[in-house]
């Protein structure tokens, strides 16, 4: 009798367990941020027109949310760290990563890894304070939405995160388009829901324009995604070319460069990013990329300054179409104190 008993509490907390974890999963499913493959974006720019001929240029940062400074650790990189430490250092790392894009000022910024409503940043809206410092509206996408992270411990929290484009040029439209995502349910509940941010900035006395695509390919994938990802954005690319536009894309490929052989991988049992090559883009187009510093560093413990002895990789870039001529494309060196990247600057004609 006394052993039945037990069972049945066995088998009740059994079937509890069952129930609770069926409604986690309803909840995660119900609430899962589900865009449309293309949702327009309302645009924002500056009164200036874009003459071709005229050198124009652009500033991709991927800001790391401004909790990812040369002090921290990220435990998807081997780390132990989940959240930034403080609210204080999340405005410290804002406040850096602002006087920087203020000190090399651009027609176009485009940042990545920008927090609208996030725990883990303190519920700070990150655009908001770019915006006020540069005197500028962005142009927003989300690629990272979920109500609550439940993993690792601690956990990650509420996530409201995304892309953002700043331009100094009249802005006609913008999009946000998505990309193809390579998690499966139920994983793909919780996790982010890859974007490009598209910009069109129309040209003086043409019916053509400059077609911007701001982005920041998948990380923690196989590698099927990051490719699947890339061959959306050459889709892309060409077909805008075939309309006789001028097309840049820039931002975080988490993929090194075929051409950039500076900085190998000193121990590959860390993340290692994909390799992207000029055979992945349509006829004609090319990289603008530089080697000067590193882009991006690996986050398995604080920085040190060494690269032998801190992972770093140039994963940060852009690809311009045949009708871009590119002046100059440089790694602003900020020593990762802000955030795991560092800023890469273009300048370029359209011709």
């Amino acid at each position: 009798m006394k052993l039945r008993k037990v069972w049945k509490g066995i088998r009740i907390a059994a079937g509890s367990l069952v129930i609770a974890a069926a409604g986690v999963l309803t909840y995660y499913t119900v609430r899962e941020y589900r865009p449309d493959e293309v949702e327009r974006v309302e645009p924002a720019g500056g009164e200036r027109i874009l003459k071709r001929g005229e050198e124009l240029s652009v500033l991709t940062y991927n800001t790391g949310y401004a909790g990812l400074d040369s002090s921290a650790d990220f435990f998807m990189d081997g780390g132990k760290k989940v959240n930034p430490e403080s609210r204080e250092r999340v405005e410290e790392n804002l406040a850096g990563i602002t006087a920087t894009l203020q000190q090399y000022p651009a027609s176009i910024y485009c940042l990545q890894e920008v927090d609208f409503d996030s725990a883990r940043t303190f519920g700070i809206n990150e655009l908001s304070y770019y915006e006020e410092a540069l005197g500028l509206s962005g142009m927003a996408a989300l690629n990272y939405k979920c109500d609550f992270v439940p993993y690792p411990l601690p956990p990650i929290g509420r996530v409201e995160s995304g892309l953002v484009t700043m331009s100094r040029y009249r802005v006609s439209d913008a999009a946000r388009i998505s990309l193809p995502v390579p998690f499966s349910w139920p994983v793909r509940t919780c996790n982010l829901k890859r974007c490009l941010l598209e910009t069109r900035i129309p040209i003086e006395g043409s019916d053509k324009e400059l077609v911007y695509y701001n982005l920041h390919l998948e990380a923690y994938d196989n590698g099927e995604g990051k490719a699947a990802q890339s061959r959306m954005l050459a889709e892309l690319l060409e077909q805008e070319y075939e309309k006789g536009n001028y097309v840049i894309a820039g931002g975080d490929f988490n993929q090194m460069f075929e051409q950039v052989t500076k900085y190998p991988i000193q121990n590959a049992q860390y993340w290692v990013p994909g390799t992207i090559s000029e055979a992945d883009l349509p006829e004609g187009f090319s990289f603008a990329a530089a080697d000067n510093y590193p882009t991006c560093r690996l986050l398995n413990a604080p920085y040190t300054g060494d690269y032998e002895t801190s992972q770093t990789y140039v994963i940060d870039g852009f690809i311009v179409s045949p009708n871009v001529q590119v002046k100059s494309v440089e790694v602003i060196n900020v020593n990762f104190e802000y955030t795991d990247h560092q800023p890469v600057y273009l300048t370029a004609v359209l011709v």
